[in-house]
């Protein structure tokens, strides 16, 4: 190298570089904002139009369920079928006029209140009872309910069975079958489909018994 080589030496900026740190860094910051407001977003559409979180009161769902335990129900649930649990709006009781078959709506007070229950016919689905022996019969076949507490025994007199559940009603019984109040009752009796709030998904408390209903 000759003595009259310059030597050209390449510096950095300090402003320049302050500034393209100071820029990355709020790019992060905002990356970081728009991901946790998009997921608290999605979390408030869930929790509005999906799940809805449920405490349960009384004794009619034993085993299944217990006082004071806390289950998700879901708002979107179009096909309802035998054997779903169910949270009702009992702001009406839906019985039948022995004479004409037609659905009538109890004149006397329903029980106005949330109540949750297991359906067990649909509309067009026949159900029996025999209250000696305990067995129920759906469509004529003898049902195996593993999930309840009890035999049903009881009858509360809101029907003569066999009954034919019209269509857009639904009959419904608690899983402590002696000690319910659900359509066997006045007060209750069918359930129409605008009744129902949502369809019970899954127990998260206590977690011990987290369980998918």
């Amino acid at each position: 190298m000759s003595d009259n080589e310059e030597i050209s030496e390449v510096k950095e900026n300090p402003t320049a570089s302050n500034e393209n740190k100071s820029n990355k860094f709020f790019d992060d910051v905002i990356e970081i904002a728009e991901s946790t407001f998009l997921t608290i977003f999605v979390v408030i559409l869930i929790f509005t139009y999906l799940l809805h979180p449920v405490n349960i009161l009384g004794h009619s769902m034993q085993p299944t369920l217990d006082p004071d335990d806390k289950i998700f129900m879901s708002t979107v649930a179009p096909n309802l079928s035998r054997g779903d649990i169910i949270i009702i709006d009992n702001d009406a009781a839906y019985l039948l006029d022995n004479t004409t078959g037609l659905v009538t709506k109890n004149s006397s007070d329903p029980l106005n209140e949330c109540i949750i229950k297991r359906i067990i016919a649909c509309g067009g689905d026949t159900i029996n009872i025999d209250f000696q022996t305990g067995q129920l019969s759906i469509n004529g076949k003898v049902q195996n309910e593993k999930y309840i507490k009890e035999l049903t025994l009881k009858n509360d007199g809101a029907f003569n069975y066999p009954l034919t559940v019209p269509d857009g009603y639904y009959f419904v019984m608690g899983d402590n079958r002696n000690n319910s109040a659900d359509s066997r009752n006045q007060y209750v009796g069918l359930i129409k489909k605008e009744q129902i709030y949502g369809k019970a998904l899954l127990r998260y408390s206590p977690l011990s018994e987290f369980k998918i209903l």
